[in-house]
């Protein structure tokens, strides 16, 4: 992970020290470059002084940026006052401290028991325990923990922009054991009401045995950009963190997010929305950014990314953009209208059906290929019933011709079998659940032997690595079966 993390570093190109040292890396690359300069450009203008004041922001290109962050760490446990900007251009990443005289990075910290304390001694905090500062009650039973996604980083601001890593944990929900669904009388994707003392939120719902009962889990990564939606007075709702307290540890100032009682309530809003469509990698952002202002026009709504299920050698920069809503109503016709027009879905060769009195709206744009036709985008509003199906032939870029004028039917059976590839197990790759598990059950040998004939196969799990653990997991479900 150290090095997946490193890669997403533009400019600065470190990551927080650890007893591990990190690797660093400049924007190496005529492109990122190029954009790197670009966005420097802009910084500077926004930021030019007025007249008789001093520039605060002197800079002129990346290097420059990254020469002041070198020297802000001189004399620290993180120097890297000894690497260059041209070293790391010709080189690559570099494992950091790297101070001046040295060759080459720091392999591991405080070998030598020299530690960045005054007294250069290990210091040891002999905590007494104090129990957690929201226990659950009969009105809050849940504990709710937060946490990362294996693809995503804090707030999404830089892996929030690449489709592809939304295909391990696509959209915003909260994990419950499933007994605590059944006891609730939830099922995976039903809207909920989560409640703590300090407010609410609402999220869909999905069963998880690696919970335990009386707990739940949301990421921490899903904040008001990409969950949201309006209170009956008209409040907008904000993410996760509307829900988490903000007692914190007096030393480490640690915030307890990893514990906050709530409780959950099935969230009865008829009308529902879904809108998916596949967008020019250069609008996509632009996009995502316009629909989120849309979002509290409703009491719930998700907005996120997604990328093409077919391989990336099909289509390497597919983007595309999923939008979810629920109400007690419809909306007005003006807003579905924007949700249309942003999502590409304004055309005069988009299909449609309308039926005002019970609310309900669909619009499906195909597109002719030599070898098929196939799925551009879909708007689902009222009657969500085929959502599981066509979404599918969207995401997995399947020929839709078949389907006819199915495309517009509230059916949530498919009138023709539609196979799906399922969840990716290997973002950097791209590789499908299912076809690990239709690899496995060809393989044979030890655990490590069968690891290694799916990596060799398959790709997956050679790149990162983050993707490893899961792969162990499947290797051992298979050989249990």
């Amino acid at each position: 992970m150290v090095d997946f993390a490193n890669r997403l570093q533009q400019v600065m190109g470190t990551t927080p020290a650890s007893a591990a040292p990190a690797v660093t890396m400049p924007a190496n690359g005529a492109t990122r470059e190029s954009g790197v300069a670009s966005a420097v450009s802009v910084l500077a203008a926004v930021n030019a002084p007025a007249p008789h004041q001093p520039n605060l922001f002197p800079y002129t290109t990346a290097e420059s940026i990254w020469q002041e962050h070198r020297a802000s760490t001189q004399g620290r446990d993180l120097d890297i006052t000894g690497l260059s900007y041209a070293l790391l251009e010709s080189l690559g990443p570099q494992q950091w401290p790297f101070a001046p005289g040295q060759t080459q990075g720091t392999a591991r910290l405080y070998t030598q028991g020299d530690f960045a304390t005054p007294s250069g001694k290990a210091q040891f905090i002999a905590s007494a325990f104090q129990a957690v500062a929201q226990p659950t009650s009969p009105r809050y039973p849940y504990a709710l923990t937060t946490g990362r996604l294996r693809d995503q980083w804090h707030g999404m601001s830089r892996t929030g922009t690449a489709p592809v890593l939304y295909g391990h944990a696509a959209e915003p929900c909260i994990q419950m054991h499933p007994a605590d669904m059944r006891q609730a009388a939830l099922a995976d994707g039903d809207l909920a009401y989560l409640t703590s003392a300090r407010g609410t939120i609402l999220a869909p719902v999905q069963a998880s045995h690696e919970l335990a009962p009386g707990q739940a889990f949301m990421a921490m990564h899903w904040g008001e950009e990409f969950l949201s939606g309006a209170a009956s007075t008209g409040r907008r709702l904000a993410g996760v963190n509307a829900l988490t307290n903000s007692a914190y540890c007096p030393q480490s100032k640690q915030p307890e997010l990893k514990h906050t009682a709530i409780k959950i309530l099935k969230a009865e809003l008829p009308w529902s929305l879904l809108a998916m469509a596949w967008l020019p990698a250069d609008q996509a952002l632009r996009q995502r950014a316009a629909v989120q202002q849309l979002l509290h026009r409703f009491p719930f709504a998700s907005c996120v990314l997604f990328a093409s299920h077919a391989s990336h050698g099909d289509n390497p920069s597919r983007s595309g953009l999923v939008l979810r809503a629920s109400g007690h109503d419809a909306p007005s016709d003006d807003v579905l209208l924007q949700i249309e027009d942003l999502m590409a879905l304004n055309g005069a060769d988009v299909l449609r059906y309308a039926d005002k009195r019970k609310g309900q709206r669909r619009a499906i744009h195909l597109v002719r290929g030599p070898a098929k036709t196939t799925l551009q985008g879909f708007i689902l509003a009222g009657d969500t019933q085929a959502q599981g199906w066509i979404a599918t032939l969207l995401q997995d870029e399947l020929d839709a011709q078949p389907f006819g004028r199915a495309l517009l039917a509230p059916s949530a059976k498919a009138p023709r079998p539609v196979q799906s590839r399922g969840k990716a197990v290997c973002s950097c790759f791209n590789v499908s659940q299912s076809a690990i598990t239709q690899h496995l059950s060809t393989c044979t040998g030890s655990a490590k032997e069968r690891l290694a004939a799916l990596q060799r196969q398959l790709q997956c799990g050679t790149n990162c690595g983050s993707c490893v653990p899961e792969l162990q997991r499947l290797v051992q479900g298979a050989m249990a079966a």
